[in-house]
């Protein structure tokens, strides 16, 4: 059993962020009920190609360990089934614009008044207050407004965002943390509280280092491409046949370093001492570490630097590291069996606990495949449920 086993949570969430967080929370044993809009679902469950059947391949990375519900829960029936849910649960996610469930008294302060014990998780773009609270939250515009995209890219080229929705994921990661914290507070107290998580902020606490620096400097720092603000050598070189990332991070490295890649005059030289004058000199140094490595294959250099202890890798692509044998002795990539597809595959829980481990335990559902089990559990009968049916209340 997961550490979460028997706690249930009540997923109001689509996209990203929401999705992300539920599913941390399913890995680690918690039951979590879907509730997915009867004629759409998630909205993820159009995005692509690629997909899967008629799955997309997008919602099925982040929604195993879940039970679909399709109930619409703005007509009567199906708000009276919400209610029922609610009165059986631990948690409520949800990740609507703020003010979006005021009028149907699913917000948290309604919710909680009915129910004190919910810990109530509310993920939006700007938070529930501030003069902002009211903006939608989307990744991209959340990497740029929150200074991501300002130090990302080459440093004479355009702005990026990153290759993944990071801010949306760290936003579902922050939510999650907060749902345990909550969860450990109400273990002492017997009540719940509410989290509130945004994006904003999420993105704002990823600048660490950098917000560091400009707070020290007053200055706002750019883009580097793939070079550290602070560390020397700490970035990609271009090798004979890939490119290769170092990371120095420190003098004792540096003289090593200097060793493996026969280079006694770097390591004598004043310039290149410590790591502030590797900084203040790195143009002079960049091109004699640009020749060196291009002197050489990948494998042969990423052999001969690990050994003297050197941390470097390849820079691989994502099949690469999908065929690598640690990612198979990490039981980072599992096969789950799917109702329609046989089985699909996904990542595996990068929270590994020795007692109460988590697990991948169902594949991701489809559209309303549990609503039939979840109302009969509610004690709705079969001439009840055809009637939520019928009233287009529900999808089964």
């Amino acid at each position: 059993m997961g550490p979460l086993h028997g706690t249930t949570v009540l997923d109001f969430t689509r996209v990203l962020s929401g999705p992300y967080c539920t599913m941390a929370l399913g890995d680690l044993g918690a039951r979590v009920i879907k509730l997915e809009h009867p004629g759409r679902g998630d909205d993820t469950r159009r995005w692509g190609p690629p997909f899967l059947g008629d799955e997309s391949a997008y919602f099925l990375s982040v929604n195993r360990n879940k039970e679909s519900v399709a109930i619409d829960f703005k007509s009567p029936g199906g708000r009276e089934v919400v209610e029922r849910l609610l009165a059986t649960a631990d948690v409520v996610v949800e990740n609507f614009r703020p003010g979006t469930l005021d009028a149907l008294g699913l917000d948290a302060a309604s919710v909680r008044a009915r129910y004190p014990k919910i810990v109530y998780c509310s993920i939006s773009g700007y938070g529930q207050t501030g003069p902002r609270r009211e903006e939608p939250g989307y990744d991209a515009v959340m990497q740029a407004e929150g200074g991501l995209m300002s130090i990302t890219g080459a440093a004479d080229g355009p702005p990026y965002r990153l290759g993944v929705a990071i801010v949306d994921i760290v936003s579902g990661m922050f939510a999650a943390q907060g749902v345990l914290a909550a969860l450990v507070a109400r273990g002492r107290t017997g009540e719940g509280q509410v989290v509130d998580i945004g994006m904003f902020d999420a993105t704002t606490a990823l600048l660490t280092y950098q917000a560091g620096n400009y707070f020290t400097t007053g200055e706002s720092p750019g883009r580097l491409g793939n070079r550290h603000p602070t560390i020397a050598p700490y970035e990609t070189f271009a090798t004979m046949d890939g490119d290769l990332a170092l990371a120095v991070g420190n003098d004792a490295l540096w003289q090593t370093f200097c060793r493996v890649a026969e280079l006694p005059d770097l390591a004598a030289d004043s310039r290149f001492e410590t790591n502030a004058l590797r900084l203040a000199n790195y143009e002079a140094l960049k091109p004699r570490l640009d020749a060196v490595f291009a002197t050489r294959p990948r494998a042969t250099w990423a052999a001969l630097l690990l050994e003297a202890g050197v941390p470097c890798g390849a820079v691989r692509s994502v099949d690469e590291v999908f065929q690598d044998p640690q990612t198979a002795a990490r039981e980072m990539m599992l096969s789950v069996p799917h109702a329609t597809l046989g089985s699909v595959r996904v990542t595996g829980v990068p929270v590994k606990l020795s007692g109460t481990p988590g697990s991948v335990r169902t594949g991701p559902p489809t559209l309303g495949q549990h609503t039939a089990a979840v109302l009969t559990e509610l004690g709705y009968d079969a001439a009840a449920i055809d009637a939520l049916y019928t009233s287009g209340a529900v999808r089964l």
